[in-house]
This record gives C-alpha cells, sequence and structure tokens, in this order.
C-alpha cells in the first residue's frame, strides 16, 4: 500500500471511529437492565448514559430524564464523560490537523517533509483519542460487571449488564487507534535515509580529496 493510499484509509478509519466515539457518548445505552433468569419481572427496560437515564415501555414508549446533578454522580461516571469529552476534542484536532498534512490535500505546507510530520502529528491525536475512549468505556464496564457480581440479593433480572454503547465505544477506540497508526507511518523515512547517506558519504569524499 503506498503513503498515500496508507494515509488516506487511516484518515477514514480514524475518522469513522471519531463519529462511533460521539455516537457511543450520546447515546444512553452503556448499561441496561438484564433479562436473563427464569422470568422477566418488569416489563420496562431500564438503560443508562453518562448524560441522562431512559426507561422504555413494553408498549415501545420512551421516557428519558438527564441527570440531575453532576456532583452527585458516581466517580466512574464523571471520570467516563470527562475522558470521552477529551476523546472527542483530541479526535476533533486530529480532523484537523490530519487534513492539512495529508498528502491527497493541497492544504497547507507544500514542503512534502512537512506535511508528512503533520499528517504524524494528527495520527498520534487519533492514537490518544483512542485511548481515553478506551479507558473510559473499560472503567464503565468494570464497573457494571463489579456491581452485577456484588449485588448478589438483588435477582439477576434486576441488575444491569453491559449496553450497546459499550461495544460501540470499544469498536471506536480501536478504529481511533489504527486509523491513527496508519497516519503515524507516513513519517518521511526517505528522506531520513537520505541525508543519512549525505553525512556518511561526506568524510569519504574529504578523505579522497586528501
Amino acid at each position: 500500500m503506498g503513503g498515500g493510499a496508507r494515509e488516506l484509509a487511516g484518515y477514514v478509519a480514524a475518522l469513522a471511529g471519531w463519529v462511533a466515539a460521539l455516537a457511543a457518548a450520546v447515546l444512553p445505552q452503556w448499561r441496561q437492565s438484564s433479562y436473563a433468569g427464569d422470568a422477566i419481572i418488569t416489563a420496562v427496560g431500564l438503560h443508562e448514559g453518562l448524560w441522562m437515564s431512559c426507561a422504555a415501555q413494553s408498549t415501545g414508549q420512551v421516557q428519558c430524564r438527564l441527570h440531575d446533578s453532576l456532583l452527585s454522580l458516581e466517580v466512574h461516571i464523571q471520570t467516563s464523560r470527562a475522558l470521552m469529552v477529551i476523546s472527542l476534542l483530541l479526535g476533533f484536532f486530529g480532523i484537523i490537523v490530519s487534513v492539512v498534512g495529508m498528502k491527497c490535500t493541497k492544504v497547507g505546507e507544500e514542503d512534502p517533509v512537512t506535511k508528512s510530520r503533520i499528517a504524524v502529528a494528527g495520527g498520534v491525536l487519533f492514537v490518544l483519542s483512542g485511548l481515553c475512549t478506551l479507558a473510559a468505556v473499560s472503567l464503565y464496564a468494570t464497573q457494571v460487571t463489579y456491581e452485577f457480581f456484588r449485588e448478589r440479593t438483588i435477582p439477576i433480572n434486576a441488575r444491569y449488564e453491559f449496553g450497546s454503547a459499550l461495544f460501540m465505544g470499544w469498536g471506536a477506540a480501536s478504529l481511533s487507534m489504527l486509523g491513527g497508526s496508519f497516519l503515524c507511518c507516513s513519517c518521511p523515512a526517505k528522506e531520513r535515509r537520505g541525508q543519512q547517506y549525505h553525512r556518511q558519504s561526506q568524510p569519504s569524499m574529504a578523505r579522497e580529496y586528501v
């Protein structure tokens, strides 16, 4: 795969990861009521996310409510919120920086070495964005798992388990880090090899003249 095609593939993957991370951050399905067990004790499906909690009736009606207070939220929710916001900001700047540094664009510097370095910077931003998303989703999933096995006195079908937003967040983190890694491969290796050859050839030429 050529350098330009690799950059384009990395950018598309990272952009898809950023969009998926944005959707995961907004969706309320970070955890949902479990339907495991012998019988369903309620006709209401409960969903909770970083920003709101929803109740889905068996008739199809869905009622959502924003979390009342920031300070009253549990620590893992506040931490996941902060990590997702940081992830989205890093990804947003990565989108802008990568466009400037990609070889297939005519934006910004015309020097290929400078553009490659800018593309690498955009790739680093995408990798950091993916790591923040991965940390946020994994932290929330760890808390859900801990609470599921801790509350043994509560029936299984009344506990919470992983929601679809968690799986979307894991996928988003993977795409962002994969795309960022492709962009980081834009480092101008040919130019570095040329500079090393030039430095190595200078002493030999000086010895010939002596």
